[in-house]
């Protein structure tokens, strides 16, 4: 009777202690995922950043007036151009034409989605002469960040009078110049309040005139 009661004890103890070790490798692997979602917030935030101020003002190579002589289009749901910076790449190789397109989801949602291709001179920016912003894609393009509320872009447009100051944001663009700065405005769709949200990105265009342009003057 009392090895009976003993090997109950025991094998009472070692389903606590099962229990016990499930519980906490269930928890364990909640914290990895979620810290690989945080990860891979903060890296869409630093890709985005990086080749958002990469942008580069090569010319289009369109023909006529009424196109914007720089490889550089926008509108709310959609932005082409020229950047330094590629996901494949990094600060490498050639220089990449990036797409970025917002596409339903499911839900109702929405997501971001980047396109990239090698830039290899002014014959690969022909969609750039269109009327409408036609996006070529790629075969397997980079999902950004999914079950979005709302995405969109907005652009910063510089004041012609100060070149530096003043201006305002607008939803489309398809100047004569590059923006000062390029806005990606993210909101998730189930905010989780444990976790890191999807954050929206502003960055500033460093070079916003072409080489060819007079030199700048000094500023007031």
């Amino acid at each position: 009777m009392e090895l009976m009661i003993a090997i109950t004890l025991v094998a009472a103890i070692a389903t606590g202690m099962l229990m016990a070790m499930r519980g906490g490798l269930l928890s364990l692997n909640r914290i990895q995922t979620r810290l690989e979602d945080n990860r891979r917030a903060l890296g869409i935030q630093r890709i985005l950043s990086l080749q958002l101020a990469g942008a580069i003002p090569v010319r289009s190579g369109c023909s006529g007036g009424q196109f914007s002589p720089f490889a550089f289009r926008g509108s709310i749901s959609a932005l082409q151009m020229v950047s330094t910076y590629s996901i494949t790449e990094g600060s490498r190789g050639y220089p990449h034409i990036v797409e970025y397109q917002v596409a339903p989801d499911e839900n109702g949602t929405f997501r971001l989605i980047i396109h990239e291709r090698p830039y290899l001179g002014p014959g690969t920016t022909s969609e750039f002469c269109s009327e409408n912003i036609a996006l070529h894609g790629s075969a397997q393009p980079f999902v950004a960040a999914t079950r979005l509320a709302y995405c969109r872009f907005s652009y910063h447009q510089v004041n012609p009078d100060t070149q530096f100051r003043g201006g305002g944001w607008v939803n489309n663009w398809n100047e004569p110049d590059l923006p000062s700065a390029v806005r990606i405005e993210m909101l998730t769709s189930v905010p989780d309040a444990a976790g890191l949200p999807v954050l929206s990105v502003t960055a500033s265009l460093p070079v916003i005139r072409d080489f060819l342009d007079p030199p700048y003057e000094d500023q007031p």
